[in-house]
């Protein structure tokens, strides 16, 4: 009996080995991405849920540590309409009959949108899930309006929220508008574009503090390194850093300087990669050059100036060294990001009120990244399909 017993021992035990063997072949690919997602967890959603837990508490500093009182969304509210709305939201102002009436009209092309979806003439099935989102965009977008509305005008002032997609929007129009501009020219057979290209590929490589530091040296109009063009042109002894638009302008032109050559870069070499047969077949039709660009040249690179924008969407709502360097958010707040506001938030110990600035942030770069992407770059690539 005892023999019999070991040589069942005998026989199981490769079997066991090979069991293993192959049990490893199977879940190689889930044991060899083990690290990367602990990382992820440790690196990225641990401090997400961390910063979410200070969203709603108040952090207050006690002998011997600190204390996390749990306040719901009070902070939130702060922002919103408490004691912090004129930094967060802004100061309101009268909306007059003109403007209610541009608000009723772009508010109407939203709903007429979300009527479109749902009546099926958009030809798109209608899903709980694309039926929520869009209705989170409608609302999220329509609010936007009548707040920029209501702080943009004489009689009002804007926060850090609208102060952040000025930046995005018009500094992130600006420069696609510019970059294409640019990538244009430097496809075109001319003398120099090597130069050229090496020339506008410079500023993506400074970092974001010496480009800051840079645009304050040049635009020290008393002191600076074209302080003579300045007095030339009679404004020496101009302030601009006192006026809260051309403040914001300059911090724009700043971010701009750095930011079109990625764009640039992009969108060049998306026209180089062009198909060329259409264009020359075009071009012996007689078709002018306007109109080779509108319907050959830019549904070619629509995808992959798509996929860029979004990419500069998402960074440039984290904009935070140049106003911090150039007018440390100033005049008083004018030029202060959602980004610098948090920070200021953080660096006052203000930890709940600083991850409650961050996670508006994070909600209104998501609608409005995600919206991009599903209205914009998803319509681009099936056209350049």
């Amino acid at each position: 009996m005892l023999a019999a017993d070991k040589e069942v021992q005998r026989t199981r035990a490769p079997k066991r080995k090979v069991d293993f063997r192959q049990w490893l072949d199977q879940e190689a690919p889930k044991l060899l991405i083990l690290p990367t997602v602990l990382i992820i967890l440790g690196l990225a959603i641990y401090p997400l849920l961390l910063s979410a837990y200070l969203a709603l508490s108040r952090f207050k500093l006690v002998r011997g540590g600190f204390e996390l009182k749990y306040v719901g969304f009070r902070n939130f509210e702060k922002l919103i309409s408490g004691s912090q709305q004129y930094h967060f939201v802004g100061t309101l102002g009268e909306i007059l009959l003109w403007e209610w009436a541009i608000i009723s009209v772009v508010i109407s092309g939203f709903g007429y949108w979300l009527w479109r979806y749902f009546s099926g003439a958009s030809k798109k099935k209608v899903t709980i899930i694309g039926s929520i989102g869009r209705l989170i965009t409608v609302a999220v977008f329509s609010v936007l309006t009548i707040l920029a509305f209501t702080v943009l005008n004489d009689t009002g002032r804007p926060g850090s929220l609208m102060v952040t997609l000025f930046y995005v929007f018009a500094g992130v129009s600006i420069q696609f508008a510019i970059a294409l501009g640019l990538a244009l020219l430097c496809a075109q057979n001319i003398r120099g574009k090597n130069f050229f290209r090496m020339a506008f590929f410079i500023p993506i490589m400074v970092t974001p503090v010496g480009i800051a530091y840079a645009f304050r040296m040049m635009m020290d109009m008393s002191q600076g390194p074209f302080s003579p063009v300045w007095h030339l042109l009679g404004l020496g002894d101009f302030a601009w850093a006192g006026d809260a638009w051309l403040a914001r302008w300059v911090v724009l032109i700043g971010d701009s300087w750095q930011w079109i050559p990625f764009l640039f870069m992009v969108l060049l070499a998306a026209i180089e990669n062009q198909p060329k047969e259409q264009i020359e077949a075009a071009q012996l039709d007689g078709a002018s050059s306007w109109r080779v660009f509108k319907d050959i040249t830019f549904p070619a690179i629509a995808p992959v100036a798509a996929t860029a924008v979004l990419i500069r969407l998402i960074e440039a709502f984290k904009i935070i060294d140049l106003p911090n360097i150039l007018t440390n958010g100033g005049p008083g707040i004018a030029t202060e990001s959602m980004t610098l506001h948090s920070f200021i938030a953080w660096r006052t110990q203000d930890l709940g009120g600083s991850a409650a600035v961050g996670y508006s942030l994070l909600f209104i770069a998501v609608v409005v990244c995600v919206s991009f992407f599903n209205f914009i770059g998803q319509r681009t690539a099936a056209k350049g399909a």
